[in-house]
């Protein structure tokens, strides 16, 4: 078994449609952080979940992110565990507006 730290961005997430990170096959991943940084000059809201055999399920929803903040949805007590062809998505409310970390440990 091999245990791999990786990380993962996406800049100018839009308002659809940003799949940020797919669990490969024959591995589980843990989300041990995840960063939303608002880099606009106004408020915006973000949607997280993870989508599992095409189901969505949220992590957050209409998350509110002030201008020049950020939103850590995991890290320390809070982690998330994903199983093979899991995704992590995540939307904002304004096109271009945020950019993401995933810190990830993945287990082959």
């Amino acid at each position: 078994m091999a245990n791999n730290f990786r990380s993962n961005v996406a800049a100018n997430i839009t308002t659809t449609g940003n799949v940020v990170y797919v669990c490969p096959s024959s591995t589980q991943t843990t989300l041990i952080g995840l960063t939303l940084s608002n880099k606009s000059a106004g408020s915006v809201t973000s949607n997280v979940y993870l989508r599992r055999s095409s189901v969505n399920y949220s992590l957050i929803s209409n998350g509110p992110i002030l201008p020049g903040s950020t939103l850590v949805p995991i890290g320390g007590d809070q982690k998330l565990v994903m199983q093979a062809a899991d995704e992590l998505r995540i939307d904002a409310s304004v096109n271009a507006s945020i950019d993401v970390i995933v810190s990830l440990l993945e287990i082959t």
